[in-house]
């Protein structure tokens, strides 16, 4: 999963004759595109911690998920068709209310979404790399792990990462291919009579939460297998005719992968029991192989699901320090953060200063060997892009007083309210059932933000006073 598309050297450094970008994504590289994007860690780390916040009914939550995923992207349609620049929600909530302070917010919470999803993929790398190897290990090992698996991805940002359509289609492919395997591995093993579907629509619930609180958490922290659908506005540009190709492509998409994690956590709770399946960090994994125990196959998904978090962890990183680098660049943030690597031409001061918080993060949730740290900072991404949503929603309704110059998808009247709504309902603590560490961990991130916005500012206003 990653929330927008790093710009080329040649995008950050050219001047403003730089001519637009080439068209040339159709409707099947834009639909794998929005696939691969949306697929990632949540799916293959938190189908565990859904269940065992609403027991064997873990399907809802998904469901639920993606039809508020369906509501936002409308909203996103109807700006990326009337602005297809390749951008995002901070220049969308830019245009609707011109304040630089909102955008500033808007595109560090984008950005600390990244590290936080890259935080809760490195976790689940190392639960799976221990799975895979066959290593009884404690947290400590597994936190090692984590870190260690970090400072790769910083190594990797640091050389350079080129990142392209056709090599997406791969990564895609691969991360699809284990889904799969849980799919057909389980219909196998549901077919052989030793399924229990009775647990498919058992509600189990924590005792101090209603039926309705619980899908309200658990839909919360399921939304972090929905995003990335929102990232292939940033390919706008680049798409032919996209005021006709996007929408399709788009609902398309979403409801590909909205299907497949349908089907998937029925088949995972039909499997596995839910008591068993919320304890364990890698639930496919042990779907697997409970599902098909003598099989070669089951000893696979763990170095598939590695290899599809992985991939989630290294472009969310790669996002996140572009996005530094740029607020660096345009002297929103410190200018020290603007600063490329000489013989790379890489954004080194920004890479390490979005790892060292990653790092900072990854040991601060793993300190407590109970803390489950995958929904943790997983809910803690969510958290952040839908407020981030909620804005985009509401910055739909203010610029239909712009008229565009040509034919555009609309999303209606109503479905922007809707979204709204529903995507603050998701935030807020009241409604959303979301633990206290979310709230702590999103606004420390934000802060910090703040302060590197304060300072950046007040230095410039000495400069301008001696200036004068």
């Amino acid at each position: 999963m990653s929330q927008t598309r790093p710009p080329s050297p040649t995008e950050e450094t050219s001047g403003g004759g730089e001519p637009s970008l080439k068209q040339v994504m159709g409707p099947g590289l834009l639909l794998l595109f929005i696939i691969g994007d949306i697929l990632g860690t949540g799916i293959y780390a938190l189908t565990g911690e859904i269940a065992g916040e609403v027991g064997g009914a873990a399907w809802l939550p998904f469901a639920i998920a993606f039809a508020v995923a369906l509501i936002t992207a409308c909203s996103y349609l109807e700006l990326v068709t009337k602005y297809p620049q390749a951008a995002g929600a901070a220049l969308y909530v830019h245009k609707a209310f011109g304040k630089h302070l909102l955008t500033f917010l808007v595109c560090f919470a984008v950005m600390c979404s990244g590290i936080t999803s890259a935080s809760a993929a490195s976790r689940a790398f190392a639960a799976n790399l221990a799975t895979g190897f066959g290593l009884d290990v404690g947290n400590g090992v597994i936190l090692l792990i984590a870190l260690a698996f970090m400072l790769l991805v910083l190594a990797v940002n640091l050389r350079g990462v080129g990142e392209s359509v056709k090599i997406n289609v791969v990564l895609t492919a691969v991360e699809l291919s284990g889904l799969l395997i849980v799919i057909l591995v389980s219909l196998y093993f549901i077919l052989g009579g030793n399924a229990d579907f009775s647990r498919v629509v058992t509600f189990e619930t924590a005792s101090d939460k209603s039926v309705f609180l619980a899908v309200s958490t658990a839909t919360s922290l399921a939304f972090f297998a929905m995003v990335g659908f929102e990232d292939s506005v940033n390919m706008a540009e680049e798409t032919k005719n996209p005021a006709r190709i996007f929408p399709r492509m788009m609902f398309t998409g979403l409801g590909i992968t909205g299907l497949i994690y349908v089907l998937v956590s029925i088949c995972a709770v039909a499997v596995v029991p839910v008591g068993q399946l919320s304890e364990s960090e890698t639930p496919l994994a042990t779907v697997v192989q409970t599902a098909a125990p003598g099989f070669p196959i089951a000893d696979l998904l763990p170095f598939i699901s590695m290899f599809a978090v992985a991939n989630s962890a290294l472009i969310n990183m790669l996002m996140a320090s572009r996005l530094l680098y740029g607020m660096g660049k345009q002297g929103v943030l410190p200018p020290f953060l603007a600063k490329v690597h000489p013989g790379r031409r890489t954004p080194q001061a920004a890479i390490v200063f979005t790892t060292v918080i990653a790092l900072g993060l990854i040991t601060y949730v793993s300190l407590s060997p109970d803390s489950p740290v995958v929904s943790l900072l997983g809910g803690t991404t969510s958290l952040l892009l839908l407020a981030v949503f909620a804005l985009v929603n509401v910055s739909v309704l203010v610029l239909r007083r712009e008229r565009a110059e040509t034919e555009h998808f609309r999303a209606g009247r109503v479905l922007p309210v809707v979204g709204t709504v529903t995507c603050l309902y998701l935030v807020l603590p009241w409604s959303s059932g979301r633990p206290s560490g979310q709230y702590e961990i999103a606004g420390v991130l934000l802060a910090l933000g703040l302060i590197l916005w304060v300072v950046t500012w007040y230095t410039h206003k000495k400069e301008n006073a001696g200036a004068g």
